[in-house]
């Protein structure tokens, strides 16, 4: 039965080709839009907690309230003993304490006197005591001039703000700010080079420094603003880094004292929890639109075949084949056609993805006044679920709409055949 069914959707192929055909493009599309959706949250994902939130994240309480405004006078200090001891108890984590400030870049002529200022957004990490910040900040891939700094007073500027004020490498600039006191502070620095990190948000004028330079600038020796911590697998689980933080504030935060840390996962930072499940939410909406659209149009498809092959069908009930039968009929052959253009279409869907997850798309048209933190160039995902989420739309819209356009099989009536048949 089923290779007869397959023969006659290859011998009359109007019953077919545009079926599959809808199927093939709906599929693709689904594809290829879960597959780059994947890369763009990954990628999302992947540079917030490089740069700014870690898998997680510990600040004193009353930073944690203003965390947008970067308030680094509220910062931990103190922290080697008490870092020892999350390392104790928690050692599927890697700890960095970082220092992020703001600060006006003041450059000097030659008579020392103000030639131009700018601000600059600064970012101290550690450069000297190990490699795993210059790799998780990727600053080898983003140097564009000079060399990454090999001492104490070199420091790293963008590629854009080193444009705008004309520096120079090798000049000495000077950071104008505050120490953690609220005292004014200013340092000489040394551009050693230039970096472009491909976000928008940092690139327009961001300093890095190593962060001993900068605890001596802001007067706060042992101490850092966050201390972002790093699951050590590399991959950001949002219920196991909920759970540990619980367990973090549960043992070491008193929320009577407003400089007790308190850990922040990376979905609590930056609206990114509710940016996740928007993401969640919009794969789900768009396989709901998409069987929708299909159902809808292989609904009219099935309804204009009906019309068509009323004489065959006027036939096989005047031999006596019962109407189930016959729609049941019409539902396998909507299976078949569904099964052949998915598999088509998740393989086109899967053959545009590949191409993007190797050179990916480059979105910096786009994001030029951007804040969100993600890379200018997004590449899709392969994911497993890629490999089967077509089947959704592709079998459930095709079939919906056989079952829709073949209920008018039961209103057809017996008296009406004789007439079908003569013309």
């Amino acid at each position: 039965m089923f290779k007869f069914l397959i023969k006659g959707l290859l011998r009359d192929r109007s019953r077919s080709i545009f079926p599959i055909l809808v199927v093939i493009v709906g599929v693709l599309i689904t594809v290829y839009f879960v597959a780059f959706m994947n890369g763009f949250v990954e990628s999302m994902i992947k540079q917030n907690a490089n740069l700014d939130t870690g898998h997680v994240k510990v600040v004193t309480r009353a930073y944690a309230e203003v965390i947008s405004q970067k308030p680094f006078d509220l910062s931990l200090l103190d922290i080697t003993d008490d870092m020892q001891q999350w390392k104790t108890r928690y050692p599927q984590l890697e700890w960095a304490p970082r220092i992020t400030f703001g600060a006006l870049l003041d450059v000097p002529d030659s008579t020392g006197s103000t030639l131009v200022q700018g601000e600059v957004a600064g970012m101290a990490v550690d450069l000297f005591s190990s490699s795993k910040e210059i790799k998780r900040l990727r600053l080898t891939k983003a140097l564009r001039k000079g060399s990454l700094p090999a001492k104490s007073g070199q420091v790293l500027v963008s590629e854009a703000l080193f444009d705008k004020l004309n520096l120079k490498l090798g000049q000495r600039v000077t950071l104008i700010s505050s120490t953690v006191f609220g005292a004014m502070t200013l340092r000489d620095f040394e551009i050693s080079g230039t970096v472009t990190f491909g976000v928008q948000a940092l690139d327009r004028g961001g300093v890095i420094a190593d962060i001993s330079d900068v605890r001596r600038m802001l007067d706060m020796q042992d101490g850092a603003s966050e201390i972002l911590g790093y699951f050590t697998n590399a991959d950001y689980k949002d219920k196991t880094a909920r759970n540990l933080a619980l367990d973090f504030n549960k043992t070491y935060s008193d929320s009577t004292d407003e400089y007790s840390p308190i850990m922040l996962t990376l979905s609590q930072q930056n609206d990114l929890g509710a940016m996740l499940n928007l993401f969640d939410s919009s794969l789900a909406i768009t396989l709901f639109i998409f069987v929708g659209l299909m159902s809808i149009v292989l609904w009219n498809s099935g309804l204009m075949n009906g019309i068509r092959r009323y004489g065959e069908f006027g036939v096989r009930l005047a031999m006596g084949e019962q109407k189930k039968h016959l729609y049941r009929w019409l539902v396998m052959e909507a299976a078949v056609i569904g099964f052949f253009g998915t598999v088509i279409g998740t393989g086109l869907g899967l053959l545009i993805s590949m191409y993007l997850q190797v050179y990916g798309f480059d979105m910096s048209a786009y994001t030029q006044n951007s804040t969100l933190l993600y890379d200018n160039v997004i590449y899709a995902h392969i994911t497993p679920s890629c490999y089967y989420i077509g089947f959704i739309p592709g079998l459930l819209a095709v079939i919906a709409g056989a079952m829709l356009s073949g209920i008018s099989i039961y209103k057809r009536k017996t008296s009406q055949l004789f007439k079908e048949l003569e013309t």
